[in-house]
């Protein structure tokens, strides 16, 4: 038994209201419960528990955004520190990874057959849930690999490759085809899975980084976050100044990659103070201690160059809590402007879907999201969307929330 996983265990208060799962995990795992059985060295109880509601525990358990979720809410955080319950999370996964668990699946064959564009969180969660009932899932992934942003979009020094293919496998098992190197019209067209399946799903995503429209992003050295992260193609950044603009972990995932690739000096750049900023607490921290700068209440309004970056210009920001607003808003400071040079801009202010989902004839919001309703259909009663391509919530878990709740919604169209 791991002594220090034991000793985390024995600190959980076993909650009856359970705040932790019902007001902070966005799956609602069952958290006191599954760390009970890690107390009592039940692991293959504790993964039983998670896999109720997740599939993606050793996913979850390393990367989510803890004290933003599970972890805010846990009553032993209100005097002291709260439960590691991501560490726990990930004991236990990892357990099930290293122990040959097998996901338990009904022996139900229902025959409906489902298809699912994109291999990512959501989409992996959709299948997985889908499959757990009986129904015939092909997942269809338009690179050699199954993983999404979990492979393309998150570095390894977060989220190794390895565990993340085990996971995979795990999934697979369930007997789910996968069908690699479709893309949407190229070689993939949703008229035809239309006529071929009962159901489509659209999970691949929203990995265009956001524009700012300033002046001076098109010159050459201006990037996107998302862009960076999943094709891994990087200029020479060794004796350049590189500005990240944004606040989340894409901002600080680049920041670092960028800085580890031999950067002269990083700088990130954002626009409220640090308290706001989306990113895990202990991301930004391990930026900053691997020499990343940071310019807090400090907004970017042009990047200045004649064909490539050369400076950007910032204004510094004061935050003012609006009548209504649950958070404060920035407000640029008048004639507080000035300019930094830079060799390189990236942006990582947020994503936007690809240009696919506006050309699939179903209703998009006008920032080109594609619109569901509640249970996730779109316009067309037979496809649905899940995780940010239909504008969900960006992390993870929300991305496997809204996964596994198209799956039950389909499930119950045959029961």
């Amino acid at each position: 038994m791991n002594l220090e996983i034991k000793k985390e265990a024995e600190y959980c208060l076993h909650c009856k209201n359970k705040p932790c799962s019902n007001i902070g995990c966005p799956l609602n795992i069952n958290i006191p419960e599954f760390i009970e059985k890690i107390k009592e060295e039940n692991y293959k109880g504790a993964a039983d528990i998670l896999y109720q509601t997740t599939v993606l525990p050793a996913i979850c358990g390393r990367v989510c955004p803890h004290y933003k979720q599970c972890m805010g809410p846990c009553v032993r955080g209100i005097k002291g520190n709260p439960v590691n319950i991501g560490k726990l999370e990930t004991f236990a996964g990892d357990w099930a990874l290293e122990n040959n668990y097998q996901i338990k699946k009904e022996n139900i064959e229902k025959q409906k057959r489902i298809a699912i564009i994109g291999g990512g969180p959501a989409g992996l969660t959709a299948a997985a849930f889908l499959a757990m009932k009986g129904h015939n899932v092909t997942i269809y992934e338009k690179y050699d690999n199954l993983g999404g942003l979990l492979i393309y979009g998150i570095p390894d020094f977060r989220l190794p490759k390895e565990v993340v293919q085990n996971q995979i496998n795990l999934i697979l098992n369930l007997g789910i085809d996968v069908k690699y190197n479709m893309q949407l019209g190229k070689n993939l067209y949703i008229n035809d899975l239309e006529r071929e399946y009962d159901n489509v799903i659209l999970a691949f995503g929203a990995n265009n980084s956001a524009k700012m429209n300033i002046d001076g992003e098109d010159l050459e050295g201006v990037f996107g976050g998302n862009e960076l992260l999943e094709y891994n193609l990087h200029p020479d950044y060794k004796g350049k100044v590189v500005v990240v603009n944004g606040g989340g972990n894409v901002a600080m995932d680049t920041a670092r990659i960028v800085k580890n690739l031999g950067a002269e000096k990083v700088i990130v750049t954002y626009r409220r103070s640090r308290d706001e900023m989306p990113a895990e607490s202990k991301e930004i921290e391990s930026a900053m201690n691997e020499g990343v700068e940071f310019l807090f209440q400090n907004n970017i309004v042009k990047i200045i160059g004649e064909k490539n970056v050369e400076k950007v210009e910032l204004i510094k920001t004061k935050l003012i809590k609006k009548e209504g607003e649950t958070r404060p808003s920035p407000v640029n400071i008048e004639n507080s402007n000035y300019t930094i040079d830079a060799d390189y801009v990236v942006m990582a202010i947020g994503s936007v879907p690809a240009n696919e989902a506006k050309e699939l004839g179903l209703e998009c919001t006008k920032y080109g999201y594609i619109k569901v309703d509640e249970k996730g259909m779109t316009s067309n009663p037979k496809i649905y969307a899940i995780g940010d391509l239909a504008n969900n919530k960006s992390t993870i878990a929300w991305a496997a929330r809204s996964g596994r709740n198209v799956a039950k919604e389909i499930n119950n169209e045959v029961t």
